[in-house]
């Protein structure tokens, strides 16, 4: 049995498919993976290969004590963070985040993003859009999107690829939805329990073409009694399938283990453990993610650690900014080195900000009202501060961001007029890609 991990659903007969696809002894057919490929097919494939990384931080990361240090406000506001100078004269940033400091001129903060909500969900991240009042089917994530109108760069490498952990909060855990595009534009997830399935365990390639040959034979008998021509074309996407099945580049890109071990050292080992309700911190998902577009992946969204510190937060900052600032950083440095920073966008954030006030177990509470972003790469115009807050870090001070812009900006970067592009609902209704938005004037 050859098993392939992808999107968990529930399918109409009721059956629970836990996170892969199955290859048994007729299971070739023109069903599963073949209707993904033609899906895909039908959207089309562009011979250029712009990617995006969405690294969420969830639970709602301090602007005040990361990338916009208030130094003038008073202390229950400013807290213990000290700033220090970048490579950029007149930036700062927090002295937890020595690494990322040195590369700000790879790097673009944004220090007034604004449209949030008190709602501790990975959605507004992945879509742009809020959770509530959605169309027929719900809004699909900017991976869903990828999928569908560009389409995979290589048949045997997924266009969207999604490596969020599990996490005692599952709703940090998304790794985007498809919404109305439907499953076959939903992320695949390689989590760690599937990685053994992506091999032909017990299965020869002779095997393999033995029971190919029978399902051939099946085929034949089904094309000479179809007179509707639906099943012209299904033996290509069947070939397309199984060459993503038994292609081992997807497999590579996931192994880190035949990556440069310098490399590997620089991003670190990071901790599997999840804390509370919310994930581990694996600075290894970023060198994945690095891997994965390289591989042939247009998007990837992956999660890193937990940041809903309504107690002790500093105790916390001390602990993860130094894992996030080693990962980050090289991740930049690492697109940098490659050439790929023209071609790769990559963005940081969380669901909200804090609140300036810390409260009396030493935290910081939900603040939707201003939070931070950090843009990097996608050929953008970088080593700048777009908007500020005011002397509290409680309201934008000048030139509001909202996340739709930053949307509307990923998906410039990767060939897509975010709000001339429409992609039908369930009810047949065209939908932009962002409603209204302009990609950020600052950065294109």
């Amino acid at each position: 049995m050859l098993t392939i991990p992808g999107a968990a659903t529930r399918f109409c007969d009721g059956v629970s498919r836990r996170n892969f696809l199955r290859i048994g002894a007729l299971g070739l057919g023109g069903a599963g993976l073949g209707q993904l490929l033609q899906a895909e097919a039908q959207a089309g494939i562009r011979k250029s290969h712009k990617a995006v990384i969405n690294i969420f931080l969830p639970g709602g990361p301090p602007h005040q004590d990361m990338f916009d240090l208030k130094l003038d406000a008073p202390r229950e506001i400013r807290g213990v963070m000290e700033p220090i100078a970048t490579n950029v004269p007149g930036i700062q940033i927090c002295e937890l985040l020595p690494r990322t400091a040195r590369l700000m001129d790879k790097l673009v903060l944004i220090r007034s993003l604004v449209g949030a909500v008190d709602d501790h969900n990975a959605f507004q991240c992945q879509t742009g859009r809020l959770a509530r009042n959605q169309p027929p089917g719900g809004w699909p994530s900017l991976g869903s999107v990828l999928a569908k109108l560009q389409g995979p760069v290589n048949r045997a490498v997924p266009p969207f690829v999604g490596m969020a952990p599990k996490m005692g909060e599952m709703r940090w855990a998304d790794a985007g939805k498809p919404g109305f595009l439907g499953i076959p534009y939903a992320p695949f997830k390689p989590d760690g329990a599937g990685m053994d399935d992506m091999v032909l365990n017990g299965i020869t390639m002779d095997r393999l073409s033995d029971r190919r040959a029978l399902r051939d034979n099946f085929d034949k008998f089904r094309h000479a009694v179809d007179n509707s021509g639906l099943m012209e074309g299904v033996d290509a996407f069947n070939q397309q399938a199984i060459d993503m099945l038994t292609s081992s580049r997807v497999l590579d890109a996931l192994d880190i283990e035949k990556e440069d071990p310098k490399i590997r050292a620089r991003y670190g080992q990071g901790d599997p453990k999840n804390r509370d309700d919310g994930g581990p911190k694996l600075m290894e998902h970023m060198l994945v993610a690095r891997r994965l577009v390289e591989a042939g992946a247009r998007c990837v969204t992956l999660a890193f650690s937990r940041w809903d510190h309504h107690g002790r937060i500093f105790d916390a900052l001390r602990q993860d900014m130094p894992m996030l600032d080693q990962g980050f950083s090289s991740l930049i440095q690492d697109l940098h080195e490659r050439g790929l920073d023209k071609d790769v966008s990559v963005v940081l954030w969380g669901e909200f900000g804090r609140t300036p006030t810390i409260n009396k177990n030493a935290g910081r509470d939900h603040w939707p009202r201003v939070a931070c972003a950090v843009l990097a790469g996608g050929g953008m115009k970088t080593g700048q501060v777009i908007g500020s807050t005011d002397r509290l870090g409680g309201e934008p001070a000048d030139r509001p961001v909202h996340f739709g812009e930053v949307f509307a900006t990923l998906y410039h970067n990767v060939g897509l007029v975010a709000n001339q592009v429409t992609l039908p609902d369930l009810s047949g209704r065209p939908q932009y890609l962002v409603d209204g938005w302009e990609p950020l004037k600052e950065v294109i």
